[in-house]
């Protein structure tokens, strides 16, 4: 840490929140771009947050000085209800759940499922998509990430039915206090947009995870599941210390925390893949050659994935320009220097990967999409935290081993077969939310390969 701080710059930025209140990842562009990597602050009148991009001040953040960089404050709070006390906070109940859910996302344990996972995969592609029909993309791939993430990890504690009522509650959980992001500043007793939405969500969460957990409690107690593999039989058996409501509330909020890091931004991430395609028709024809070579008209295995190159640089360099968790705030404790700018105790500093992955300091023509930054060989020299689409720290993403096992099996599986024809008729930009998202609505018709 630096021993002397300079003065800070600040940015306005509340005019500009007002210009792209449609897009507001906009402003946050702009001001990035004015920043140029430098620490700044952001005049959003009351509330003037630290905005955090370069990667050495990403790294003394998320890395060097975690523990005074914590995830409190009027970001987090708005979404407690959702996310509760668990693997998404800080501190002791957060090393308790990160101990007891480590295990289910380790790559040795993911590739032990990858088998199982392609099989299911295949058979939820072909029950969900019906060829030359139009469908929803983002409820499409929800469709199949939702189902497949149950079916490996939870069997049959959370019924389809279940998973019918838990998808469109995740949907609007992470969507609703969109406007609370923008304006943190306004007390949660003020009603905004949103708030009635988002407790309706949590509500029908609840609903569907509180009486799985009673149910293997009780069988628990009876004597049954003591060989169960399953998340909910884990997690009751290593909560068994903590009686009553509260045992119940720290399982629910595991639970919530599983299913976000296993499902929610994997669909989230894979719902960009298809307007990318569209708008990129070289790097889309590399993918169908590649596919069509490897994998032919077989179902996806693992045995294909180590000789489709091409289309694990394409999920990297989609990541890199869609990163679901797209930003993440921290509240700083107590003072601290970050590249010579010092930050006051109990303020709150922006991190953004979508950011951080635009800095031309670090990416030539930062706003393509080029697979071919992650060819081999050409990541030596990057520095490390240049390119963080799962978080850094003792807090990365508990699913990115999960994430980059499925996302080349749902791909694949669905090109080996179709070519998508997405309906477009306005610019595909991100809209706001807890998680980088297309905008609502985008549609696509899958086709025949083979056929125009």
């Amino acid at each position: 840490m630096a021993t002397s701080a300079s003065p800070t710059r600040t940015l306005p930025f509340l005019g500009r929140l007002t210009k792209h209140h449609r897009i507001p990842v906009h402003a946050l562009e702009e001001a990035s771009e004015r920043a140029g990597g430098e620490l700044v602050r952001l005049n959003m009148g009351p509330f003037r947050p630290y905005l955090v991009t370069h990667p050495d001040h990403v790294q003394h953040v998320l890395v060097q000085n975690q523990s005074n960089f914590v995830r409190e404050g009027m970001f987090w709070e708005p979404l407690a209800p959702l996310l509760g006390e668990g693997i998404l906070s800080d501190g002791a109940t957060w090393a308790e759940s990160r101990r007891i859910l480590q295990p289910l996302f380790t790559a040795r344990y993911v590739n032990a499922l990858a088998e199982q996972m392609a099989v299911i995969i295949d058979e939820l592609i072909d029950e969900t998509i019906t060829p030359g029909r139009p469908f929803d993309i983002s409820r499409g791939i929800s469709a199949i990430v939702h189902p497949t993430i149950v079916r490996l990890f939870f069997g049959s504690k959370i019924s389809l039915a279940d998973i019918a009522r838990l998808v469109p509650a995740y949907d609007v959980a992470v969507t609703a206090k969109a406007m609370r992001l923008v304006m943190p500043f306004v007390p949660e007793g003020v009603p905004m947009p949103g708030d009635r939405a988002f407790r309706r969500a949590i509500k029908a969460i609840d609903a569907v995870v509180y009486p799985r957990i009673r149910e293997a409690r009780e069988r628990a107690r009876q004597g049954l599941d003591q060989d169960s593999v399953d998340v909910v039989a884990r997690l009751v058996k290593a909560r068994e210390d903590v009686p009553g409501e509260e045992g119940e509330r720290r399982i629910r909020d595991d639970l919530v925390a599983m299913h976000g890091a296993s499902t929610e931004t994997s669909a989230t991430a894979l719902t960009w893949v298809w307007p990318v395609l569209d708008a990129h028709p070289g790097v889309a024809a590399k993918m169908y050659e590649e596919i069509d070579r490897v994998v032919g008209a077989d179902p996806v295995s693992t045995e294909h994935l180590p000789h489709l190159p091409y289309l694990r640089m394409f999920v990297s360099e989609l990541l890199r320009l869609y990163p679901p968790g797209w930003i993440l705030p921290r509240k700083a404790v107590a003072p601290d220097v970050i590249g010579g700018v010092e930050i006051e105790g109990g303020s709150t500093v922006l991190l953004s990967p979508y950011l951080t992955h635009r800095l031309p300091e670090f990416w030539d023509t930062p706003s393509v999409f080029d697979p071919e930054r992650f060819a081999p060989g050409r990541e030596s020299g990057r520095h490390r935290y240049a390119y963080w689409p799962f978080g850094a720290g003792p807090h990365v993403c508990l699913g990115q081993h999960l994430f980059m096992m499925e996302a080349p099996l749902l791909i694949a599986g669905i090109l080996r077969k179709y070519r998508p024809v997405v309906h477009i008729d306005r610019p595909v930009t991100p809209r706001l939310a807890s998680s980088l998202r297309p905008p609502p609505g985008l549609t696509m018709t899958l086709v025949p390969a083979g056929r125009s």
